[in-house]
């Protein structure tokens, strides 16, 4: 038997669910829920710019540059 089959044989289930299960599916649900707030900020400048193309030029370079 190898040493992570003996390992998890003796961790209780508890432990790897609290421990392990639950935070990192909670740090990817946080993930998603901020990249889906970024998204929709994205969304309402770009819908807010006349031309949606330009935006990154003006975020490189400013506002005066054509």
């Amino acid at each position: 038997m190898s040493t992570a089959a003996a390992f998890l044989s003796e961790v209780p289930g508890w432990f790897l669910w609290t421990g392990v299960f639950f935070p990192v599916t909670a740090l990817l649900l946080l993930l998603l829920a901020l990249l889906g707030w970024k998204l929709r900020e994205t969304e309402e400048e770009l819908a807010a710019t006349p031309d949606p193309r330009r935006t990154a030029i003006h975020l490189c370079y400013g506002p005066h540059r054509r």
